[in-house]
């Protein structure tokens, strides 16, 4: 595990690209330099989610009282998935149910929810930043580090969210997200090799 590999794994789990269309539909009703503001906030929130996550991973094992390839596992088939769903996008739009909510623009200012959680700071972003933490808890501040220069790539997007809607296109977009999605589901199931082989078989 290199600071290399926890800055891509979470870039790629934030999936800033994927995410740009749910904020710009949330925030299309702002002025630019606010929506730019809480495009900030909400990161800083995600942020701080992820980092006390990361800090107090093993504290949140040791209260559930899993061990550690239950969490590889299991952070696996939730990093697979979401490889698959970046990869093979279904229509958001016609599909309706949760993910609708999240394209509908809210009649408020965002707080929190949905942008910051679960959208960037998610259940595979938790899972994996406690995976980290446990496996190596010495290393605690470098992969910090990692997490603190995927946010800040993510937020660099997510504040270009309208030029580069503008100059790349949806089709570019969509082809560079499926192969990010394409590198996470290598991640994916790399971790799950990992946890299967820890594994103590009786």
């Amino acid at each position: 595990m290199t600071l290399g590999t926890v800055f891509v794994t979470l870039f790629l789990i934030m999936d800033p690209l994927g995410s740009m269309p749910v904020f710009l539909s949330q925030l299309r009703h702002l002025r630019p330099g606010r929506r730019r503001l809480v495009i900030v906030r909400e990161m800083f929130i995600a942020l701080i989610v992820l980092a006390l996550f990361l800090w107090y991973g093993q504290a949140v094992l040791s209260g559930l009282q899993l061990d550690q390839p239950a969490l590889r596992i299991s952070g696996g088939v939730i990093l697979f998935l979401i490889a698959l769903k970046m990869i093979f996008p279904g229509d958001v739009a016609a599909g309706g149910g949760a993910e609708h909510a999240f394209t509908a623009a809210p009649a408020k200012e965002p707080l929190i929810v949905p942008l910051a959680v679960p959208l960037v700071a998610g259940p595979s972003a938790m899972a994996y930043v406690i995976l980290i933490s446990t496996e190596f808890p010495e290393r605690r501040l470098e992969w910090l580090t990692g997490l603190a220069m995927a946010w800040a790539a993510s937020v660099v997007i997510l504040l270009m969210g309208d030029a580069l809607a503008k100059w790349l296109g949806d089709r570019v977009i969509t082809a560079i997200e499926r192969l990010m999605g394409m590198i996470l589901t290598t991640l994916a199931v790399q971790m799950l090799l990992d946890g299967l082989r820890s594994v103590k078989w009786q």
